[in-house]
């Protein structure tokens, strides 16, 4: 099967400095997959490198069987691969709803008609509805994203990802500022998305990770450790070493 997404060879450098070195990683169409790492470790560089922000030094990134090494970051978006950062960029003035169908909107090539009315645009006002019930957010649909709790913010930024149709999700760091009481609840969401979207998650808590991650990769100074199953990071020697220290969920 082909995989959804993969590099050979990726590079990045910046001066002297290798912040990816030979990256040629595979993530399976439906991958539930974890990238962890200590801090410098190359992680949202890789993203970068996947999404177009950064050009690699070396290397090239194939979605599906096409590669898209060189492609703009919005040319990525419209085969396929969409993310998500750190702090969520979401719009504070509008409700759930609206937010979700404009994204809808822009996807089906509408979002600049300037004569059409929201109220107007039904079909995609039914696509937002529906991807907001996904994510447990029907409830929350009238409400301006500023007055939404963190943690429904960060879903709300993965509905608008969703918005793109998206064949493989880049999460970086998704529970990030949430707290830990809701985290797990928020990863559960993610983890019942459909399998026709992959999903590659970059995250700190090793709870998290463990829990939902069903492969994970190890990066360490910009270079892959080790990759394997949660069960095979956990008692990875080396992993211990670098990373996760003798405390891990063996």
């Amino acid at each position: 099967m082909t995989p959804a997404l993969r590099t050979e060879g990726l590079s990045k450098s910046f001066g002297a400095f290798k912040a990816n070195s030979d990256i040629s990683l595979s993530f399976d169409a439906g991958a539930r997959h974890a990238i962890i790492g200590p801090n410098g470790a190359g992680k949202t560089t890789f993203i970068n490198l996947l999404t177009g922000v950064f050009a690699p030094t070396a290397g090239d990134v194939f979605l599906g069987d096409e590669k898209v090494s060189g492609m703009a970051p919005h040319d990525r978006v419209r085969r396929g691969m969409t993310r998500t950062f750190q702090i969520n960029t979401l719009f504070p003035g509008l409700t759930a709803l609206e937010s979700v169908t404009l994204a809808c909107c822009e996807r089906a090539g509408g979002g600049g008609v300037w004569w059409r009315t929201a109220a107007t645009a039904k079909t995609e006002i039914d696509e937002a509805r529906e991807i907001l019930a996904r994510l447990r957010l029907e409830h929350d649909a009238g409400i301006e994203t500023r007055n939404l709790p963190y943690g429904k913010q960060r879903l709300l930024e993965i509905a608008l990802a969703l918005a793109t149709r998206p064949k493989v999700l880049l999460l970086d760091e998704p529970a990030a500022g949430i707290p830990s009481a809701e985290s797990s609840e928020l990863f559960a969401v993610i983890a019942a998305l459909p399998r026709d979207v992959s999903i590659i998650f970059i995250e700190h808590d090793m709870n998290l990770v463990f829990k939902f991650a069903e492969k994970i990769t190890v990066l360490v100074g910009g270079a892959v450790l080790v990759e394997g199953t949660p069960d095979e990071i956990a008692h990875d020697a080396r992993v211990r070493e670098v990373y996760l220290g003798e405390a891990t969920h063996a």
